[in-house]
């Protein structure tokens, strides 16, 4: 004898719709129609998340450390002790009657802020994976945030700076006022550097290895260690695409009262970052979509 066990009809029909409803439901995550755009990235509302990922990688990086902020002066100043040594001591390279460690220095101050801001925005994305797959803001925040949280490590070294020219006697001129510019034009060339490696790593993991490389080349490609005055001639109009190179002679003109940089390289530096910019916004927004699906 077979018996044939079936749910009640009420039962049934609950059990199929609510396998049914299981089947359809979907959240769909996209930005709020009430924002800023910024070459399609939305940033207006999102303020105070800028703020609070800012806040939280400055109180990662120094938790539990016994230097904290320290650490900030002591890799500008070391490096500063091996240029003195080697491009004072040994090549004799003429810094225009700057004494070379303030010369060196007052070159490596925002030039750490650009390498540490560039590498670390350029991981920023893969280190914020979880944040990443389970809420939807603007990712530009991400990498963005960490060019604003180096900040800290450049307020630090800078106020070593500001001792060493009271050492030496260094008293800028107006032109110091000259110097947020010079800072912004470093922040903007980390971000568009970082626009593009940032959005690179998440499918490609070699970019947290080849940055700390690029960093190294670039700097000795850069007037760090030496004046622009001993690139050749013929040389100097390339070489001033480089945008750092017009922030370092920035800086040593507005606290030193070096040599003023020269217009055209200033242009050709400010020209490149903005096409690295705008272009690193415009890939940074047609990958960004498939972040939270590879990182």
């Amino acid at each position: 004898m077979h018996i044939e066990r079936t749910a009640p009809p009420d039962l049934l029909g609950t059990l199929v719709e609510h396998d049914a409803s299981r089947r359809r439901s979907a959240v769909l995550i996209k930005p709020s129609g009430r924002s800023l755009r910024l070459d399609g990235l939305s940033l207006g509302g999102y303020w105070e998340l800028l703020y609070f990922l800012a806040w939280r990688d400055v109180k990662v990086r120094y938790k539990q450390m016994a230097i904290g902020a320290g650490w900030a002066i002591i890799q500008p100043l070391v490096t500063m002790m091996l240029f003195t040594l080697v491009f004072s001591g040994i090549a004799n390279i003429s810094t225009g009657g700057v004494p070379y460690p303030l010369f060196a220095y007052a070159a490596l101050v925002p030039w750490t802020y650009f390498s540490l801001a560039m590498g670390r925005s350029s991981t920023s994305l893969v280190a914020n994976a979880t944040l990443l797959t389970k809420v939807y803001f603007p990712r530009l925040i991400i990498p963005l945030s960490a060019v604003i949280s180096s900040l800290v490590d450049f307020a630090a070294a800078f106020l070593l700076l500001v001792a060493m020219m009271a050492w030496y006697r260094v008293m800028p001129g107006l032109q110091i006022l000259a110097v947020p510019v010079f800072l912004g034009l470093s922040m903007l060339t980390a971000l568009a550097v970082a626009l593009w490696l940032s959005a690179i790593c998440v499918k490609y993991r070699d970019v947290a290895v080849i940055v700390p490389f690029m960093v190294q080349v670039w700097m000795f490609a850069s007037p760090v260690a030496y004046p622009v005055r001993l690139v050749p001639a013929r040389w100097r109009l390339l070489y001033s695409l480089n945008p750092m190179a017009g922030v370092l002679e920035g800086f040593r003109w507005a606290l030193l009262g070096s040599a003023a940089p020269n217009l055209k390289t200033l242009a050709a530096s400010s020209a490149g970052v903005i096409v690295v910019l705008y272009g690193g916004l415009l890939y940074f927004r047609h990958t960004e979509r498939g972040f939270a699906d590879l990182v």
